[in-house]
């Protein structure tokens, strides 16, 4: 092997950057055990809602370690959490580096929210009572329950269907006075649809943009937000959010975008003064009266824990003097300039701040003109550790004098000197009101801040007079980034659309840590076996192809976690599915090589040849399963994206570590003198001389196959299969008693509430899983609410005595008893999903045929792959067809299930290419051979490669089938039926077919001619 020096230095770097990249998960593991153990220690069992506290004590202690800072010289800096003698991270940094773990190992919610278009598109028209252009929109959700086309389209679609006369520029609807700059009543319909397509874009970026933003506060770790193409949809993951009921508001609230008169500093700079004061006489009295804790802990004492366990775990000691107790317990940091701004304060203690200055007691002693004052923070500033504090004029309702909803457009622009501004328009109404607020700022040199969702973006004074028309420009210290935030937040207070969850899947966290510990212990059993077969298979060269294992499991996990990829259950599935893959690759070289052995050849002769005569064979098997693979990862969301892309990474490492590592430790042994049998005392001449007529058997393979494809036909068109809510909707929810329960009674119970519902046993007699379509069409909230306290209270006489409903959802206490998971998929979204999954495996067929067909050069080839592929697939939807009922596990056909026959797809070609390789190697070697001698050969040849890869795999799948995750297991089995049935068709199906359709005609002869000429050109 050539360059073996540069594959080292490559392998060596590889490894090395693979340790690095991992080991901040595992610090990031570390801190994360400190803090939850710091949070039990703080709040014993014996408190109330113990289990709460401890969650907010963690995120908390977690939080403090971001926000934390130490001064160096004159600036402040993150502390550092992680020392490599050659590097200092702080805990952000260690958190960014670190691998993600996705909903199913973390817990969390993952959600798809609707943004709707229709309220967009009737905001745009000024709430139009235009009868063509309501109709249109009620044509256009019938449109969307049978389309993938976005709700828009479907909505230009039913307009051009029912228009008549009627125009879209038409005065009554978007050629309106809102709009009127940009549509003329003389524009074409497709001149308007091209601005409604740019104004519905916008508006979902604003509404894209406030979002990020929500979430970006909630301080969940890896978060991740993205819109699915154009249909108005928005992806939210957040694995570890534990406060799931404070998200769905979070997420789900309209942008409230309102406009305040401010106080300035010294108006309220005596309140804070007093507060303070009152703050330093209470600690003077603890300390006095050596008084115990007898109240909730005060704040300022909670900050002292926190920076201790802090200095615990770093070293390190703040040095900020201005938080000592008996001097500035409120922790002013400064005041401000008589501006708006009345102080600033440390980003770490707002929770703190906020606590103390909105306390009744002190809040009594502000003037009566000050009573309604509301304290808000402004936004904050990511390099800074400082928080401006504001006080605006707040009333008894509450309510802003302006609301975001007057502002029709908004547009990051300049000012008369350059700088980044944001201009806005104002509809009459507002522009009124703006007008007047204005002119009163004007005269009273005061200030307007802008507040969205609570913070305060900026807070402008107004220094030319009443600004009239409704047209305005903000200015200030912002940056370009600043500006086009601020002007899309302005676009977005005015949004009229409502976002809808219509899909979620949420996760305890107890049943996360439960994945995790049995995905493991799964993983290492299935590893030890592998390791050990290979030793007592191939002997010592067992053992190079081990440690190359060894290394590409390292490898996979160090390019997870450099690409910042979200690790997910069916992830750790699918890494063990790359230990087979890997293997495959091994034992496919070693048989190469045994056969050059028994030719004769020398050692490194027959190393040699073994390795270059294997790597077609290797390279069109992975080939085709990572083809799978791709479309998998295109069409599939959320864990299935995450099992494909551990798959993709798998075949590449694999490939790599099979045909250059296992090489180097090879050659190196061998250089030192060494012998290798590639074989031990026991399987040496196993498989040797297998000379069995396969062709011969075929039409009882064929009988038995029919015989099965018709079973499971006439299954799948009686009895059918078990639907998941992720191809029909409906509401799932997984529920843990502390007793074995009686499915049939808990489904009749529950049947009186919901009229229907689905109860199975998963895991255990002690654990349920229950659907309901109940409300399906209903993706509100206070659906959601209904539904669960429906759920609640049906069960309450099967659940601990005295348990409440909090600790019912909860479900992750320490007896782990209660809702566990749930998932919701609107009927729209599965009606998509379903028929993404359709095309999905059509699409996989297509790219399978075409390969093959390329690679082959025949189309008996691709037909015999195929026709094998649909007979895998159809006796494994047989098989869930028959059996379903009856299993002690889920076996609901969603997307885990279609991930699983994706899989079996690859699986079944990757057997059927190592045969369809041979075949070919021996046409072009043997062209005297009768056409049904080569193949009976060429499959004999592979009998041991084909059962070996078989075996392991079955081993692998069967460890995490029996030692896995409960929610894996209908994954795995379908696996285990495909592995079963697709070795069986590589040998019985795909080759007998190909035998037959090439036997007729020339076909026979044609390809002789070809492997005759492949071999010239060689």
């Amino acid at each position: 092997m050539q360059n073996k020096g540069i594959i080292k230095l490559f392998a060596l770097l590889f490894g090395l950057v693979s340790i690095y990249q991992l080991s901040f998960t595992f610090k990031a593991n570390q801190i994360e055990d400190t803090a939850e153990q710091a949070a039990i220690a703080k709040y014993a069992e014996t408190e109330d809602d113990y289990q709460t506290k401890r969650n907010i004590e963690e995120i908390r202690y977690l939080d403090s370690l971001k926000t934390s800072k130490i001064k160096v010289g004159d600036k402040f800096e993150s502390i550092d959490v992680y020392n490599l003698g050659f590097a200092k991270y702080s805990y952000t940094e260690v958190e960014n580096n670190a691998m993600n773990l996705g909903l199913d190992l973390k817990g969390g919610i993952n959600v798809i929210l609707q943004i709707s278009v229709r309220d967009i598109l009737k905001g745009l028209a000024n709430n139009s009572k235009d009868p063509i252009f309501n109709k249109a929109l009620d044509d256009a959700e019938e449109l969307q329950k049978d389309s993938q086309d976005s709700y828009l389209q479907s909505f230009f679609t039913a307009f051009d269907a029912i228009k008549g006369v009627t125009k879209l520029a038409s005065p009554d609807i978007f050629a309106n006075r809102t709009l009127s700059d940009e549509i003329k009543f003389d524009m074409s319909d497709n001149e308007v649809k091209s601005i409604i397509e740019t104004k519905i874009d916008e508006s979902i970026v604003s509404a894209f943009e406030v979002l990020r933003k929500r979430i970006d506060k909630f301080g969940v770790t890896s978060p991740n937000i993205q819109r699915l193409g154009n249909s108005g949809r928005i992806l939210l993951e957040l694995p570890g959010a534990k406060d799931i009921e404070r998200v769905k508001d979070l997420v789900t609230k309209t942008a409230q975008l309102q406009f305040w008169e401010t106080y300035k500093t010294q108006e309220v700079l005596p309140y804070l003064m007093e507060v303070n004061q009152k703050l330093i006489e209470e600690n003077k009295k603890k300390e006095a009266k050596e008084e115990t804790k007898e109240e909730v802990v005060d704040a300022a004492e909670v900050q002292d824990e926190t920076s201790s366990a802090i200095d615990e775990l770093t070293g390190q000691i703040e040095t900020d003097s201005t938080n000592v107790a008996d001097i500035n317990p409120l922790g002013i940091q400064g005041y401000g300039n008589g501006g708006s701004v009345v102080g600033m304060f440390l980003a770490k203690d707002k929770e703190k701040v906020m606590a103390h200055l909105n306390a009744p007691k002190n809040r009594a002693s502000l003037p009566a003109e000050m009573r309604y004052v509301r304290f808000v923070w402004g936004i904050q500033n990511e390099d800074s550790e400082f928080s401006e504090l504001y006080a605006v004029k707040g009333n008894r309702d509450n309510e802003p004098e302006l609301s975001g909803a007057v502002i029709t457009d908004a547009r990051q622009d300049y000012d008369q000197v350059s700088r980044p501004a944001v201009s806005m328009q104002m509809n009459a109404k507002g522009a009124k009101i703006w007008e007047e607020m204005t002119k009163k700022a004007y005269e009273t040199q005061g200030y307007i801040a802008i507040v969205l969702d609570n913070i305060v973006y900026s807070a402008p004074s107004v220094s030319s007079g009443p600004i009239a028309g409704g047209n305005s420009q903000i200015s200030g210290a912002f940056s370009l980034t600043e500006a086009v935030d601020l002007a899309n937040v302005l676009r977005a207070g005015k949004l009229p659309a409502s976002a809808q969850i219509v899909q979620a899947d949420e996760v305890g966290p107890s049943l996360g840590q439960e994945a995790i510990d049995s995905g493991m212990k799964s993983f290492i059993i299935a590893l030890a076996f592998v390791l050990l077969w290979m030793i007592f298979y191939y002997g010592k060269s067992g053992g190079f192809a081990d440690i190359a294992l060894l290394l590409n499991i390292l490898l996979i996990f160090g390019v997870l976690a450099s690409l910042g990829a979200v690790l997910t259950l069916p992830g750790i599935a699918g890494i063990v599915l790359t230990i087979g893959i890997s293997v495959d690759a091994n034992v496919l070289i070693f048989e190469r090589i045994k056969e050059e052995i028994a030719k004769g050849k020398s050692q490194k002769e027959s190393i040699k040849d073994g390795f270059s005569n294997a790597l077609s064979s290797i390279l069109d098997a992975n080939i085709t399963t990572g083809l799978t693979a791709l479309i998998l990862f295109v069409f599939g969301t959320g864990p299935i994206k995450g099992f494909a892309t551990t798959l993709i990474i798998g075949i590449l490492t694999s490939l790599f570590t099979a045909i250059f590592i296992t090489r180097l430790l090879v050659d190196w042994y061998i250089n030192r003198g060494g012998k290798l049998d590639f074989s031990t005392s026991l399987t040496k001449n196993l498989f040797t001389n297998v000379n069995i007529d396969f062709l011969k058997k075929r039409k009882m393979a064929y009988i038995i196959s029919g015989a099965l494809i018709l079973a499971s036909l006439g299954s799948l068109f009686t009895t059918g299969l078990d639907q998941g809510i992720d191809f029909v909707g409906g509401r799932t929810y997984q529920v843990r008693f502390d007793q074995d329960m009686s499915v049939e009674e808990v489904k009749s119970d529950l049947h009186t509430v919901f009229e229907s519902a689905e109860v199975k046993t998963i895991g255990g007699p002690n654990q349920l899983k229950i659907s309901t379509k109940y409300l399906v069409e209903d993706s509100s909230t206070e659906a959601d609410e209904k539904v669960q306290s429906m759920l609640f209270t049906t069960l309450q006489k099967y659940l601990p005595e005295g348990m409440t409903y909090a600790e019912f959802l909860d479900g992750s206490g320490d007896k782990k008893i209660g809702k566990m998971l749930s998932s919701k998929v609107s009927p729209t979204i599965a009606d998509d999903i379903k028929k993404s999954s359709i095309w999905a495996i059509l699409g996989s067929l297509v790219v399978v045929f075409l390969y093959i067909l390329l690679r082959f050069k025949k189309w008996q080839f691709s037909l015999g792959a195929v026709a094998a592929v649909f007979h895998d697939v159809l006796i494994v939807l047989g098989i869930y067809s028959l059996t379903w009922r009856f299993m002690p596990f889920s076996m609901e056909v969603d997307q885990t299930f279609i991930a699983a026959i994706l899989t079996v797809i690859g699986y079944s070609l990757n057997d059927t290419v190592v045969v369809f390789d041979r075949i070919r190697e021996y046409f072009n070697e043997n062209l005297g051979w009768k056409f049904d001698t080569t193949i009976n050969r060429s499959i004999n040849s592979t009998i041991s490669r084909t059962l070996n890869t078989s075996l392991t795999t079955l081993v692998v799948l069967l460890a995490m089938f029996l030692f896995g995750a409960d929610s894996l297991k209908d994954l795995l089995f379908a696996l285990i039926v495909g592995v079963i049935v697709g070795t069986y068709s590589s040998v019985f199906i795909a080759t007998p077919i190909m035998y037959d359709t090439a036997k007729k005609g020339n076909a026979t002869e044609a390809l002789k001619k070809k492997a005759k000429e492949d071999g010239e050109e060689a």
